[in-house]
């Protein structure tokens, strides 16, 4: 087993003012050559969006583009309005315009930004949203994205996404789907050991060359686990 640890202390950050965000991976004005990706996961960029304020409309190009609100309400364009429970996948291919805003005037939103390399490229644009609270049990890792259709959402990769909620002292081991594969962690909320770890809040965690590791919540935790292709 292989794992490489990114504390939430050690990303990258930037105060735009109606923006802050932090970098996991090199992004924007954020270089570090170390960090670049994990495997084919190339964005995860964890975002606060003051109200009313946003992204106004810009393009993206042959990249899948996966949007997870934890808090608030995130608008696309003048579209539908997300929140937590909700998703949006977008699938950029050979190009597509969008903007993306805080839907409420008086709350803060909280959403991460994930970008995944596409396993094709200069596809048909497509973007959609997915309401997975029916998937969201307690103590369940639940799957919402996977290349099999068995799930709400796909990807034009080889990749399987997952989230869940945990009470502290609860174990559960994660079996990858795919030889070659490596998984992502990402603590949303709380506190996990995981590989001899010990991560809290915001702390990530990439685990490979290995077919399967355990996770202990030690604190009320909400977890997101992305394995993609290494």
């Amino acid at each position: 087993m292989k794992t490489v640890v990114d504390k939430a202390s050690s990303r990258g950050y930037f105060n735009h003012g109606w923006l802050k965000t932090h970098h996991t991976f090199s992004f924007a004005n954020y270089y570090n050559p170390s960090r670049m990706h994990f495997g084919v996961l190339r964005v995860l960029n964890d975002d606060s969006v003051d109200p009313e304020m946003g992204f106004d409309t810009h393009p993206h190009q042959n990249m899948e583009v996966i949007s997870i609100p934890p808090k608030g309400y995130l608008r696309h364009g003048d579209s539908v309005t997300i929140t937590p429970g909700d998703i949006q996948v977008m699938s950029t291919g050979k190009g597509i315009f969008h903007s993306e805003y805080n839907g409420s005037d008086k709350e803060q939103l909280e959403f991460l930004q994930i970008w995944v390399f596409p396993d094709r490229e200069n596809t048909p644009p497509e973007y959609n949203n997915y309401n997975i609270r029916g998937l969201l049990k307690k103590n369940e890792l639940a799957l919402f994205i996977s290349p099999d259709g068995s799930t709400p959402a796909s990807i034009l990769q080889n990749a399987w996404f997952s989230m869940g909620t945990f009470d502290a002292g609860k174990s559960f081991e994660y079996k990858l789907h795919q030889e070659g594969n490596g998984a992502y962690l990402f603590v949303i909320e709380g506190e996990i050991s995981v590989a001899d770890e010990h991560l809290a809040k915001r702390d990530g965690i990439g685990i490979w060359d290995t077919k399967s590791f355990s996770i202990r919540a030690t604190k009320g935790t909400k977890l997101l686990v992305m394995e993609v292709p290494m």
